[in-house]
């Protein structure tokens, strides 16, 4: 329970400076919208996880930082509000897109690799049967 209230918290304050971070670098001229969802997943990752669920949950909360992000960095013209942003999400640029994904898979596969190997994907016992004892 401690490590997974941990993994929480790293996320939290991850996606938190992923989401400043993003609007610091925009500021300077550059788009990182790897950066909230990436961060995110790295927030997580410093705490050691048990927990697929708790990977998935972390994707998923990177991918929808980084439509929160993008939707605060550039809301569409026609309506700004965050149901149209969502009914209408595919008509963003398909690298605006890429970005947002590529931040999701970070923020699931950073936590994810923090799982223990289970006993079934270990090696072989020397002393198994099946095994040329020569």
């Amino acid at each position: 329970m401690k490590q997974s209230l941990l993994v929480i918290v790293g996320a939290v304050v991850g996606g938190f400076l992923g989401y400043k971070a993003f609007f610091w670098i925009a500021g300077e001229g550059f788009y990182g919208l790897i950066l909230p969802g990436g961060l995110l997943g790295m927030g997580a990752g410093l705490a050691r996880n048990k927990s697929l669920p708790l990977a998935v949950a972390c994707g998923i909360a990177a991918l929808a930082l980084g439509v929160f992000t993008e939707w605060n960095f550039a809301p569409f013209k026609k309506d700004g509000s965050f149901g149209y942003f969502l009914v209408h999400i595919f008509d963003l640029r398909p690298l605006t897109l890429i970005m947002i994904a590529v931040g999701g898979a970070v923020g699931f596969w950073i936590p994810y690799r923090q799982i223990p190997d289970s006993p079934r994907r270990s090696s072989p016992d020397q002393n198994s049967p099946g095994q040329n004892d020569a």
